[in-house]
């Protein structure tokens, strides 16, 4: 067998066991009765320790060395394959096979701990577990190495190429510029939001979530919705993308831009190439570029009016009682209301980078060592003065919301605020592309759009990085005139600035 096809095939033994922990870590996450979670959390360990195992063999590893060394008789996506695997294993065989077992049990522990900490509404219940995978994460910044800052090689995991000093920059264009425009609208009486916030069965919440994600181009033939205590995309091959949802009778907005959101991120997953499974280029690009893709969906296609002047209808008609007398305009003036939030997930667009900040601010500060796990509480709530002017009422509201220290993935939240930036480059290109798309969007053929993005985005797996992609896509670098613009511009029309 030739060197490259042994190491592909070596890589799909890999991308099997990966996949076998996704599946298990849906599963904890969806079905997992309480009793499961110690000997699923060992489970998970052991699979996690055997792909390491396999990707850092002696075999494999001197065989990508050779292939990387000589490789002229490969073809572009071969070498770019195992230029990938060869970055990838710089890092990855930094990190011994005890200490990945190790980490994959803290974050285990620490997940179980955060669930138990939210039932109850009680921080302290997480502290100590949060504090040792804390402590856990320093060391693999350590274990890797950096030159500046060690929350930047956590974000590589990520964002590949991304620094602070970089970040500083754009988060620092938000504090200034956005806060500005955001005060703007502050000044400006706030939006009645009261329609969205009626009585909504569970079910036709449900049934219309559905229709929503068929009408968008998910496909129900590989994939599924079920309900989590916090939305998620997962996926076992393109050809298997399951996603989470989450409904409050009281809030019909919870479900529904979840489910848009979600499946931003499936219809990326669903349009990677199969035939590259295994390879790095069949995986995607960046986290950042993942939310972009979940982002373009959910604000810059799903909270827009075009859309909804396709979908409002058929909302109308499931809830004609809730919705009947509210009309298209005031409907859309009320899915784009701009007020704070203590809660990150159901903040308006604007003010949601200033929930990213905080974090932003938080995990360095913890990485680096200058705040303490006990401290985090006050720290949490001084940034949420500072930033929105607001302090959580309790635990569940403040420092507990979110899932991802839980899981360990500390350098991820800087993604976030990068996919809104990335979607509003990339949409404004769309636009220009795609002849009427906006006619065609309120028509409710978004079709185009999703060809687009499977032409553009999906189908390129990690053929570029993200830089290089939205150079190759705009013909400029990630900036966030357009982002400025876009928000500018709607809600500029929207409160009469």
């Amino acid at each position: 067998m030739r060197n490259y096809e042994r190491y592909l095939a070596h890589l799909r033994k890999i991308k099997d066991l990966e996949n076998a922990m996704a599946v298990l870590s849906w599963d904890k996450e969806v079905n997992l009765p309480p009793k499961g979670a110690r000997f699923r959390s060992q489970q998970m360990a052991t699979l996690m320790g055997l792909a390491h195992e396999l990707f850092t063999a002696p075999d494999f590893v001197d065989n990508v060395g050779e292939l990387h060394q000589d490789g002229a008789a490969l073809t572009p996506d071969e070498k770019r394959n195992i230029a990938l695997s060869w970055m990838d294993l710089d890092r990855i065989r930094k990190l011994d096979t005890p200490f990945v077992i190790r980490y994959s049990e803290l974050v285990s522990d620490a997940y179980q701990h955060w669930l138990e900490a939210r039932e109850a509404n009680d921080f302290n219940i997480f502290q100590e577990p949060l504090d040792r995978l804390v402590g856990a994460t320093r060391e693999k910044a350590e274990m890797l190495g950096y030159d500046e800052h060690p929350y930047d090689i956590l974000m590589e995991e990520f964002e590949t190429g991304l620094r602070c000093r970089e970040l500083d920059v754009l988060f620092k264009e938000v504090s200034n510029e956005l806060a500005d425009f955001v005060r703007a609208i502050r000044e400006k009486p706030v939006i009645d939001d009261h329609c969205l916030k009626q009585y909504f069965p569970k079910q036709e919440q449900w049934d219309f979530g559905l229709d929503l994600l068929k009408s968008i181009g998910y496909d129900f033939a590989a994939g599924r919705q079920d309900i989590s205590p916090h939305p998620f995309t997962i996926n076992f091959s393109p050809e298997d993308v399951r996603i989470t949802t989450r409904i409050d009778e009281y809030s019909i907005a919870q479900m529904v831009w979840s489910c848009i959101h979600e499946a931003g991120h499936a219809l990326y997953e669903q349009g990677l190439p199969p035939d590259a499974y295994g390879a790095p280029i069949g995986r995607f690009i960046s986290l950042g570029i993942h939310e972009s893709q979940s982002r373009l969906w959910e604000n810059n296609v799903g909270r827009a009016l075009p859309f909804w002047k396709a979908y409002y209808k058929s909302l109308q008609a499931k809830f004609p009682k809730q919705l009947g007398g509210t009309s298209l305009e005031q409907f859309y003036r009320a899915i784009n209301r701009i007020e704070p939030s203590p809660v990150r997930t159901e903040s308006d667009e604007l003010h949601y980078h200033f929930h990213i900040l905080i974090r932003y601010e938080i995990e360095k500060s913890l990485i680096d060592g200058s705040l303490a796990v006990k401290d985090l509480r006050e720290a949490w709530h001084e940034a949420y003065r500072t930033y929105l002017g607001l302090t959580p009422a309790d635990d569940r509201e403040g420092v507990l919301q979110d899932i991802h220290w839980a899981h360990g993935s500390f350098g991820y939240f800087p993604t976030y605020s990068l996919g809104s930036f990335y979607a509003a480059q990339f949409y404004a290109q769309a636009v220009k592309d795609i002849p009427g798309l906006e006619d065609r969007i309120s028509e409710g053929n978004t079709a185009p759009l999703l060809h687009w993005l499977r032409e553009k985005i999906h189908s390129q797996g990690r053929r570029y990085d993200a830089a290089e992609l939205c150079r190759q896509i705009t013909g400029e670098p990630l900036t966030m005139k357009y982002f400025l613009d876009y928000a500018k511009h709607k809600f500029g029309e929207i409160y009469n600035l």
